[in-house]
């Protein structure tokens, strides 16, 4: 087991961004409609989180993922992550979050590169698209060749706890040239038997449901809305610890 297992907490906002820090959390994901899987969030929101740590972005990473759906980006839906990238760089953020694949479900190896290249020397992160492909580990191989720092994964699975044996073999392949987090589906009573696999990090959202009594509107939607759980944080933070 890993004697150190960062906690990191998928947050939509710098409510949850407080939430995560001051109840022990290591770093947070910042995305917007986590709902969807998750998608980039505005300038404007990117700003008010790093302005809740004190105006040190240097823990929160930034998904930059331009639509739901899959994950084959058109040369247009590349471009716009691209600059998606540098503006975060240009805010402040610690790292940035992204995965793209080809259509035969392999990492997409030149966009990756050019997205690396945008993001310079900042944190740059693989998201949960390996566990979309058809070979998460040939997917695996190629972020090891390419050097991405961090990669975000089930290890295939539909949930996490499910995928414990591909995640030790990810953790056994990577050593030190990249880490890996896992997350997806993941509970805090699932904690304890993920970090057997030696992974550096446990990623969840830690979200439950705000009510409003504000009408929704016509265009329609719920009534409620996702904010961060302290509770979980709490919890997942003490399960990562012991």
């Amino acid at each position: 087991m890993s004697s150190v297992t960062l906690v990191e907490i998928a947050v939509q906002d710098a409510a949850g961004v407080r939430a995560a820090f001051e109840n022990g959390a290591d770093r947070v994901e910042l995305v917007q409609a986590l709902s969807t899987g998750g998608l980039t969030p505005s300038a404007g929101m990117v700003d008010a989180a790093i302005a809740a740590c004190n105006g040190d972005g240097s823990r929160i990473c930034v998904l930059v993922r331009p639509r739901p759906g899959g994950f084959v980006y058109n040369p247009e839906e590349a471009a716009i992550v691209w600059d998606d990238i540098r503006r975060l760089v240009q805010q402040g953020v610690g790292g940035v979050v992204i995965g793209a694949l080809t259509r035969d479900g392999l990492a997409d190896v030149e966009v990756i590169k050019r997205w690396q290249e945008a993001a310079g020397e900042k944190e740059f992160v693989f998201h949960r698209a390996i566990d979309a492909s058809a070979d998460p580990d040939a997917v695996f191989d190629s972020l090891l060749d390419l050097g991405v720092h961090r990669v975000l994964t089930s290890g295939g699975a539909p949930r996490t706890i499910d995928g414990v044996d591909r995640l030790a073999a990810f953790v056994r392949r990577s050593g030190d040239a990249l880490q890996v987090t896992a997350g997806g589906g993941l509970t805090v009573g699932d904690i304890a038997s993920v970090r057997t696999t030696g992974v550096h990090a446990v990623h969840l959202s830690a979200r439950t449901t705000a009510t409003d009594d504000a009408p929704p509107g016509p265009g329609g939607g719920g009534a409620g809305y996702d904010v961060t759980d302290v509770d979980t944080v709490i919890a997942a933070v003490a399960a990562a610890r012991q």
